[in-house]
């Protein structure tokens, strides 16, 4: 029967090899099919949902459910973005059935918003539209959800909706063993659970976005993932936290690592072990890194608000570290073997942990030479040949705006013009995702990291020392020293 199939390969997928957490990682390619009538099914659904305190509301009689909304990354005040599950149950056949759940993602800064369109996903609203009655039914929905916009997924307002795989198949290898009474199941995958933690959370407890395709290829163990970005977004350190979200609740220990000052190790230490007070957030602004005259996208309100998320990850149990890398004070070769030594240190010292590192795309390059130096040797590179395992990827988006520092526009020597700036990319889809090609191409790169349409990210401090984007800032204002640079319009 299908179903005896379908467990066996769930059972292969939690046994095999490194497979026990690169299965809540993988992007299933086909369906679960449950052998058991849709009544029959729907049941066990709903204690899931229940179960794994996922409040939902349901529409009885239809086979319908959706659950309330969570904010991402373990529910901080500033991360701006919400999901909820709509789980829709669908009849295969009369002795058949499989279940469909689309992700909904909100976001408070339109980050998601597609002119001219509005969502609402209030109680009093169908799921998706209206048919000529006002009311597009559930048998309706597969074919409004078979033609979506973009890559699998529909934009309005400020609202986003993806299926997601993943999720269906998780609740497919809880739900299927207990039809079948099957007391070999594949147990819950646990989450990496930080040393010092008391307990840990269950892993369906935190929100991390829709799930990244490609990363279950890059993450494991001893792993380092080199991610060369343009500075100033709000897309790169999102991408950043969910990499790092999703790796942790699928049970893979994660340390971050930050092209930021090597002095600001003991102020990220403190704060990603805090309780995020906003006297916790004032012992990490306070520093010069973040009040530079000059700030590059690498101390912008996303990054610190990223650390933030790493921080909420921590709080809750998780398996989370991060460090810094960046030594300023050196020049040119001499910078990137600092940081190369940096990173290799840390790598080498906890190799039993998933490396994600964060960096301007020229110190990520695997291969010698710049335009203006082609002896150069990036650090990505010293690393490759120091290191087992290292993949470099470059950062690919669509086209939007970030916040860039570039030569003076007036010709000012030794003066940088610092504010928002187009960003031409190319449209591969709105999905996050990682590739890796078979090689490596000329710039030094074993493939990309894509990000979809990108907006600027102005600096963390620019309206305040306090917590960023949690519009309290005016108890703690910045203090003008006479700097100045351009302003977000």
């Amino acid at each position: 029967m299908r179903l005896a199939a379908y467990v066996g390969v769930a059972l292969a997928w939690m046994t095999v090899g490194c497979a026990v957490h690169r299965s809540d990682l993988e992007i299933p390619d086909r369906e679960a099919i449950y052998d058991r009538p849709l009544e029959e099914m729907w049941p066990e659904v709903r204690t899931f949902f229940t179960e794994n305190n996922l409040p939902y509301r349901e529409d009885k009689g239809s086979m319908v459910l959706e659950t309330d909304w969570r904010q991402e990354f373990g529910g901080s005040k500033i991360a701006g973005y919400w999901h909820r599950y709509m789980v829709l149950g669908k009849r295969e056949s009369p002795t058949q059935s499989k279940l469909w759940i689309i992700r909904i993602t909100k976001s408070s800064n339109k980050a998601l918003s597609k002119p001219g369109k509005e969502l609402d996903w209030g109680v009093s609203r169908a799921v998706g539209g209206v048919s000529d009655n006002g009311v597009l039914s559930p048998e309706d929905a597969e074919a409004y959800f078979n033609a979506p916009q973009g890559e699998n997924s529909f934009f309005a307002e400020s609202g986003q909706g993806a299926r997601d795989l993943v999720m269906e198949w998780k609740v497919f290898r809880s739900v299927a063993p207990k039809l079948a009474k099957d007391e070999n199941a594949p147990k819950p995958v646990q989450v990496a659970k930080a040393p010092g933690a008391k307990e840990a959370p269950n892993a369906l407890s935190i929100e991390c976005g829709l799930p990244i395709i490609g990363l279950a290829k890059q993450a494991k163990k001893g792993a380092v993932l080199l991610l060369g970005e343009m500075h100033g977004t709000q897309e790169v350190p999102r991408f950043l936290a969910q990499t790092v979200c999703q790796s942790v609740v699928a049970g893979l220990p994660v340390t971050v690592g930050l092209e930021l000052p090597l002095e600001s190790q003991t102020r990220i230490d403190t704060f990603i072990d805090s309780a995020g007070t906003e006297e916790d957030w004032l012992k990490l602004m306070d520093a010069p890194f973040w009040r530079s005259p000059y700030p590059d996208g690498r101390s912008s309100e996303a990054m610190a608000n990223m650390l933030e998320q790493l921080r909420q990850l921590r709080s809750q149990g998780l398996d989370v570290e991060a460090f810094v890398f960046d030594h300023p004070k050196a020049q040119g070769q001499e910078r990137e073997k600092a940081m190369a030594a940096t990173v290799k240190q840390q790598v080498e010292a906890t190799p039993d942990r998933f490396f994600v590192l964060l960096s301007g795309n020229i110190h990520a390059r695997t291969k010698a030479g710049l335009p203006w130096d082609k002896k150069y040797r990036p650090m990505g590179l010293l690393l490759k040949d120091d290191l087992d395992t290292v993949a470099a990827l470059d950062m690919a988006y669509n086209s939007g705006s970030a916040w860039i520092c570039a030569v003076d526009s007036k010709g000012v020597k030794d003066r940088l013009d610092c504010g928002v700036r187009n960003a031409k990319g190319k449209d591969n889809g709105d999905r996050f995702f990682m590739h890796k090609w078979d090689g490596t191409n000329d710039a030094g790169y074993d493939g990309v990291f894509y990000v979809g349409p990108v907006s600027a990210s102005v600096p963390a401090v620019q309206r305040g020392m306090g917590r960023p984007g949690a519009n309290d800032n005016s108890e703690n204002p910045l203090k003008d020293e006479g700097s100045s640079y351009a302003a977000f319009p």
